[in-house]
């Protein structure tokens, strides 16, 4: 009781600031050191040979399915128990939050049965030619044993950052990268297990992060408890737990059709377009994860102090994560324009990669500077169970604005407009997020509430 009563008082009363950074930076580290792992992964598999390289790309999508889900449970489920303890009210948060995580579990378990059956579909739908299917075969079994795991991760992890306890998420999230990464060349090299051996050491990874994360609510290191005796089991509370993870399902949904299109569009101006666009991708997403880990750090303070009824207190979070992630994205973003060139050329140096990549690179660095007030105010809607909202300020940025105004400007402009899409979304998502700020902190509550 002792300790929920201090991380209560860490999270109503300490400074903003300070507690927004404390728990921002955790998030950023386990993003960046996750798509590092990514990359080590993929380069990996690369030495195996062409199809094996293709054959992890085409996994990927099915893995961000898996992700998707945990995500949704753990946002939804971390959201209303951050306001359940915000409330001070320990035992029903900790029902939701068993809730989450078996739902989350049962789910990706659902997954995997239904998939197992269907590898030769699936692989197929998800774009594996001839030669890739094999591999992306033989590398889909063992992501599909480790699903259940995989979404319990994400839903842990998302639970511990909701209740202030980023750092230990980050500790699961990071043991598991850094195990896989070693465990690659181990599995596909020495003992000669080639593109199985990555998909193994992926899995064993996942279960590995699954244990330490879930050890933590087992040790009594959180606020929430997990029991399965007393978890809220009501089919309206596995509801609100989904409508409220919505939003980041949306997200991830379009990011993974966002991308499809535009390496369809792309593939049009040759392969140099297409590379030149996926590594402008990468990019952007380390400048993109700062803001994004920043509004991570703003969610549970959001929403322990909606429920607490700490409505100034709310307002003032909300404006200082503004600047805080609009100061960190100025200069990253203006560090990123300036070696604009330099950057592409050290993914690819091909002169034609180059220059398509340099043009799109110097635009989106120009206009994310308007991403760190669009994140925060669907931060602040997810956070706070404005799921209408939310879900619709998520689905805005990734699908209403940038699928048809890649569409549209792709067919106007060509290789030009592909270039300027992904801008003009983050252009349009300004007016929109304005709006549903300004009515937010109308009907919020002028007063606090008194507890």
């Amino acid at each position: 009781m002792k300790s929920s009563r201090s991380q209560y008082e860490r999270m109503t009363q300490e400074s903003i600031p300070r507690l927004i950074a404390a728990l921002s930076v955790p998030t950023i580290l386990s993003m960046l050191v996750t798509n590092i792992y990514n990359l080590v992964d993929t380069a990996f598999v690369g030495r195996l040979g062409t199809s094996q390289s293709g054959a992890v790309g085409v996994i990927f999508g099915f893995m961000s399915v898996i992700q998707a889900v945990g995500f949704m449970f753990g946002q939804g489920s971390g959201s209303i128990a951050a306001r359940l303890l915000g409330s001070r009210d320990p035992e029903t948060a900790s029902r939701v939050a068993t809730a989450g995580v078996a739902g989350s579990v049962s789910l990706g378990l659902l997954i995997s049965l239904i998939s197992a059956p269907l590898m030769d579909p699936i692989v197929r739908l998800l774009g594996s030619t001839e030669t890739i299917a094999p591999h992306a075969k033989s590398y889909l079994t063992y992501i599909l044993i480790a699903a259940p795991f995989m979404t319990g991760s994400y839903t842990l992890n998302n639970l511990l950052r909701y209740q202030g306890k980023a750092n230990l998420g980050m500790v699961g999230l990071m043991a598991g990268a850094v195990l896989n990464i070693a465990l690659d060349p181990f599995l596909m090299f020495t003992l000669d297990l080639g593109i199985a051996g990555a998909a193994v050491a992926t899995g064993a990874s996942q279960i590995i992060s699954f244990g330490i994360l879930l050890s933590m609510f087992l040790r009594g290191k959180t606020e929430l408890r997990l029991d399965l005796r007393h978890m809220d089991a009501r089919p309206s509370a596995f509801g609100n737990i989904m409508a409220t993870g919505l939003p980041s399902m949306l997200r991830q949904v379009l990011n993974s059709f966002a991308t499809i299109l535009l390496n369809g569009y792309a593939s049009a101006y040759g392969d140099e377009a297409v590379a030149a666009m996926s590594i402008v991708s990468r990019i952007s997403f380390f400048v993109f994860a700062l803001s994004l880990g920043i509004g991570q750090g703003f969610q549970p303070v959001s929403a322990f102090n909606y429920g607490a009824g700490k409505y100034a207190r709310l307002r003032r979070a909300f404006w200082v994560t503004v600047l805080i992630s609009e100061s960190v994205i100025l200069v990253t973003s203006m560090t990123c324009l300036a070696l604009s060139g330099r950057l592409i050329q050290v993914f690819r140096d091909d002169p034609a990669v180059i220059e398509i990549g340099t043009r799109a690179l110097q635009l989106q660095m120009v206009t994310i500077l308007f991403l760190p007030f669009t994140m925060s105010t669907e931060m602040l809607y997810q956070s706070t169970g404005h799921r209408l909202g939310a879900s619709f300020l998520s689905s805005a940025r990734s699908g209403l604005f940038f699928i048809p105004a890649l569409i549209l400007l792709a067919n106007l402009r060509g290789l030009n407009g592909i270039q300027e899409a992904q801008p003009a979304a983050y252009l349009l998502s300004v007016p929109l997020s304005l709006f549903f700020i300004l009515l937010f902190m109308k009907k919020l509550p002028k007063q606090d509430r008194e507890t």
